[in-house]
């Protein structure tokens, strides 16, 4: 071999090794995610490092976004043609994401077995195609003290035999009686936004009434002032002309002050009422007012933008997500309410026995998504104001007739949102 000849062998082989690494190089796949608390922040970072570290075709970069500009930050860039390939969005928001053509069915992209596996809050559904698949829940729940129980002869209230709406209104009546509590009954209304809905939805439901008509996701006459919402609305304005509720408290530590006996809160409040009253703290089931308890379900989910250049290597990282293991992982850094069977044996707070396994069960057996159809904003912002209407004691039925003119006039305006009346 000459020396031309073998400088030419070694070029080429140079080359080729070139273009092997630059073919092995992994492929990028941008995510975006809100900028919330510290502990869910690290857990998701971790995450990331557990999957870049797992495989080498795909790299994971995730980018935080402030929480208060988040959705304005999404559909702004969504207008824009420049979403990221994955990214999370508070549940609610899904169905108009997923309507107007910003997001990819997840259904053939994920494997079936973790869809199944996923408890149905884990499932963000826009006409029953999944869009967005989530790793936690939060649960709602009602928090007094066993002592307070005791000492006024109150049945503490189970998942199996929760308080009847006659025997919550009694047991309100007989604490406010007492002279011992400010309030005897704190439902966060100096809170706004989507409590509202979250918080306050699950009641109407539990009378039977609804936000919207759920058969077909047009129609809110009936069902949203109809007999059973009024009577929702009455007794919702009842607890302040009884003062059994705080119509503007200036916080919500009435409860960690001593100055309320039960406090209607979710889950993420358990770690500083444990701090507060330790063994003496009482977890309960929210009442039943005649259809069953409800409380509100769906938080944060993962989705895969229609931009999304490797839709693959996209739905690698949501189904690395999805496995027990990290959901587990995530539960366990963030004590958040992990959505599957097999990740909440995993972890110490929600196995079988554990600490806050109640939150668990009432997210399986009590929750309900709050409505999945594009008008959900238009939706939400109404019954809110129709709450503080009829709390500022505004005529219930005309509070809520407004309401459902407002929400029908958008779905009109909106050629129904891809639903029917049929």
């Amino acid at each position: 071999m000459n020396m031309k000849t073998m400088s030419y062998s070694v070029l080429a082989t140079l080359i080729a090794a070139a273009s092997a690494q630059a073919m092995a190089a992994p492929t990028e796949i941008k995510v975006w995610r809100h900028d919330t608390n510290e502990k869910e922040i690290t857990a998701s970072k971790a995450a990331v490092e557990r999957f870049n570290k797992s495989q080498n075709a795909y790299k994971v970069v995730m980018e935080m976004i402030p929480e208060g500009a988040y959705t304005e930050t999404i559909n702004a860039a969504a207008l824009a043609g420049k979403l990221p390939c994955a990214l999370d969005m508070d549940q609610p928001v899904v169905p108009n994401f997923a309507w107007a053509g910003n997001l990819v069915e997840l259904d053939g992209l994920l494997p079936a077995v973790q869809l199944e596996q996923l408890n149905s809050v884990g499932k963000g559904t826009y006409k029953g195609k999944v869009y967005s698949v989530g790793q936690y829940d939060v649960s709602l729940a009602l928090f007094s003290r066993q002592s307070i129980l005791n000492k006024y002869g109150i049945r503490k209230a189970t998942i199996d035999k929760p308080w009847t709406k006659d025997e919550f209104n009694e047991i309100l009546a007989k604490l406010k009686k007492s002279g011992e509590f400010r309030y005897p009954f704190d439902i966060n209304t100096s809170w706004s936004g989507e409590w509202y809905s979250y918080g306050f939805g699950p009641f109407l439901q539990s009378f039977g009434g609804d936000e919207i008509n759920r058969a077909n996701y047009v129609e809110s006459e009936g069902v949203l002032n109809g007999e059973k919402a009024v009577a929702w609305g009455t007794w919702m304005q009842s607890l302040v002309k009884n003062k059994y509720i705080d119509r503007k408290p200036t916080d919500d530590k009435g409860f960690l002050q001593g100055k309320v006996a039960i406090h209607y809160n979710g889950s993420w409040a358990v770690g500083d009422m444990t701090k507060a009253y330790g063994d003496d703290l009482a977890i309960m089931p929210v009442p039943d007012f005649g259809n069953g308890p409800v409380i509100g379900g769906g938080s944060w989910h993962w989705g895969i933008s229609k931009a999304c250049p490797d839709k693959a290597g996209a739905a690698k990282w949501l189904s690395f997500l999805l496995q027990p293991e990290e959901i587990a992982a995530t539960s366990n850094a963030t004590s958040l309410i992990p959505n599957t069977a097999a990740a909440a044996a995993m972890t110490e707070n929600y196995k079988a026995g554990g600490k806050w396994r109640v939150f668990y069960d009432y997210s399986k057996k009590f929750a309900k998504m709050r409505p999945e159809t594009p008008a959900y904003p238009v939706i939400t912002s109404s019954f809110a104001k129709a709450v503080n209407d009829i709390l500022d004691g505004t005529d219930v039925q005309e509070s809520l007739d407004k309401a459902v003119e407002t929400i029908e006039r958008n779905i009109q305006d909106n050629n129904g949102y891809g639903f029917t009346s049929k």
